[in-house]
């Protein structure tokens, strides 16, 4: 794996041996992980001074493997996978809403728009707002997509829609929540997952649209160095990012599709005890990397491709 140093790899071993036995595969997030698996990754924690959240379903089991996957931790802007799906049902109901141009000013700009800055004088469709939100992260695609919905509140109630009762979206960009002491712009990685689930695998989109956001998501320019960097190469990967300004905040959620092997849903929310911690993007290939080697154990198409 690429992002393994030689003190990470023997970190990894240490705690792959103490999560050997298979108690940390759940049926149900609600189902109490052992002990043992419980020690392992809190060992994880302390060795970073931090939290660690996790969420995955292998599709090919309905297994899951949950850690901390209840609790709340800041989204960033992994909320911007709820806003987009929202965005595309609308245009379900609005013909041609996809194709819409939205003119903007220099005044909308707000913090990392790597996409919207370039366009200030022809704007752009809402399509295109969508790809940059989805593939770049762009700040102000996000705002001007959340304006179309009607605000922070409507991308809630999009999630409550697909049944996700957790989502709790406040505030525009930049000024999401990075307090992991507050419930606002939160949810849980169990939440985020079942979410990824019903929009890019389930039926929240019609196929074609789910297509399209699926691309989005596989284009994406932010993630190399977490779920994409914690599965073997030439493995596909459709995700979507979010990081915070203090604690260290480094999420991504997404689906992974081994090659020939059912795919993969999973969501992973760090981070870290300090206000001005620095982002460890490794922990969430770290992670990832654990939950590949968690589910080879039951899933016999896995447990063939991955040495």
């Amino acid at each position: 794996m690429n992002f393994f140093s030689s003190k990470f790899y023997c970190l990894l071993s240490i705690i792959v041996c103490l999560l050997s036995a298979p108690a940390l595969v759940s049926a149900a997030p609600q189902q109490k992980i052992p002990a043992a698996s419980q020690s392992a990754l809190a060992k994880f924690e302390s060795q970073f001074n931090s939290k660690l959240g996790v969420y995955a379903i292998d599709a090919a089991t309905g297994k899951s493997i949950a850690y901390r996957a209840n609790e709340r931790f800041p989204m960033q802007s992994t909320f911007k996978l709820i806003a987009v799906a929202a965005v595309l049902k609308q245009s379900e109901r609005e013909r041609g809403l996809l194709q819409k141009k939205i003119n903007y000013t220099q005044q909308d700009l707000v913090a990392w728009s790597p996409i919207t800055k370039k366009h200030i004088s022809s704007g752009m469709t809402i399509a295109q707002l969508s790809a940059a939100a989805i593939s770049y992260s762009d700040n102000t695609a996000a705002n001007l997509l959340m304006k179309q919905l009607g605000g922070p509140s409507a991308v809630t109630a999009f999630a409550r829609s697909i049944g996700d009762n957790t989502f709790h979206l406040n505030n525009w960009e930049p000024n999401l929540n990075s307090n992991p002491h507050s419930k606002q712009d939160s949810s849980t990685p169990v939440a985020m997952t079942q979410a990824t689930q019903k929009i890019v695998l389930g039926e929240a989109l019609s196929p074609t649209l789910r297509k399209q956001l699926t691309a989005w998501m596989s284009d994406a320019a932010t993630g190399g160095k977490r779920i994409r960097a914690g599965v073997p190469e030439r493995w596909r990967v459709a995700d979507k990012t979010g990081s915070g300004e203090y604690y260290g905040i480094a999420n991504d959620i997404g689906v992974i599709w081994p090659p020939g092997c059912a795919p993969i849903v999973v969501a992973i929310y760090t981070l870290q005890n300090q206000k001005n911690a620095t982002v460890r993007e490794n922990m969430v290939a770290f992670a990832t990397h654990l939950i590949l080697s968690e589910f080879s154990k039951t899933d016999r198409c896995l447990n063939k491709i991955i040495t």
